[in-house]
């Protein structure tokens, strides 16, 4: 059901043991719960030239492991419907055990999303499911990268950050100003666009626990759990925005 660590990423760092990532979220619910009440005095942080350079960075590594997952598929040849993880030290198994290692980082740096907008005094995007999302994704894909660095969470990572390079543009032409909004007009599709990889991720992390695959059951039990409950939050979300606000 489940497997022994993968020898390969215990060394890198953050891997090894729970504790970093348990302190660091730990110190994230302090922020999330503390820093309202340290700004509640003060005046809201502009940060702007710190938003577009964080955004198009972020933009930028979304594309960078979109391209790693697609190609390192492609070149593997390997299979969207049952891949089982390479533990192997060849150059393809160890290409996609370090992009999956970055996409896990990714998820230690987004952390950044709720502070900044704490600093910018945008307390009401800190939403349950906004944190409930960022800190969740911080164990599921350490886990990932502990466990089962590659097969079938190959397609997770890479659908994830397809749909970040679009999440971090707009928020990277947000960030530069009220002159922008003309042009976001598409937040919308950005949601149904989410919501369509979930959808995606439900289909193929269930199609395996009806067919015989190398691949632990227990992590698509889950995966098809955890995409459940975050599929239910955006569909509130989106209801709440862009149905309910309009009547």
């Amino acid at each position: 059901l489940f497997c022994i660590s993968d020898p390969r990423t215990a060394p890198w760092p953050m891997v090894h043991s729970p504790l970093p990532i348990t302190l660091l979220f730990a110190f994230y619910l302090f922020v999330v719960a503390l820093g309202p009440h340290y700004m509640r005095k003060r005046k809201p942080l502009k940060l702007r030239g710190l938003l577009i350079a964080y955004n198009l960075t972020m933009m930028t590594l979304s594309s960078y492991m979109f391209y790693e997952f697609l190609v390192i598929s492609i070149l593997g040849d390997y299979s969207y419907l049952c891949q089982p993880v390479d533990y192997s030290q060849s150059e393809l198994g160890m290409r996609m055990a370090r992009v999956c290692w970055w996409f896990f980082f990714s998820k230690v740096i987004e952390l950044l999303d709720t502070v900044f907008f704490i600093l910018r005094k945008k307390q009401e995007q800190v939403t349950f499911l906004h944190v409930y999302h960022h800190g969740t994704m911080l164990f599921n894909w350490w886990s990932g990268v502990k466990y089962v660095p590659g097969g079938q969470a190959f397609f997770i990572g890479m659908l994830n950050s397809f749909v970040h390079i679009f999440m971090y543009g707009y928020y990277a032409l947000a960030s530069l100003g009220p002159q922008m909004h003309r042009y976001l007009w598409w937040k919308r599709y950005l949601t149904i666009m989410q919501l369509c990889q979930f959808l995606a991720i439900a289909v193929h992390s269930s199609y395996n626990l009806f067919t015989e695959c190398p691949f632990p059951d227990g992590f698509n039990i889950a995966v098809f759990i955890y995409i459940l409950s975050l599929t239910a939050l955006f569909l509130d979300f989106y209801y709440q925005t862009y149905t309910r606000g309009k009547q």
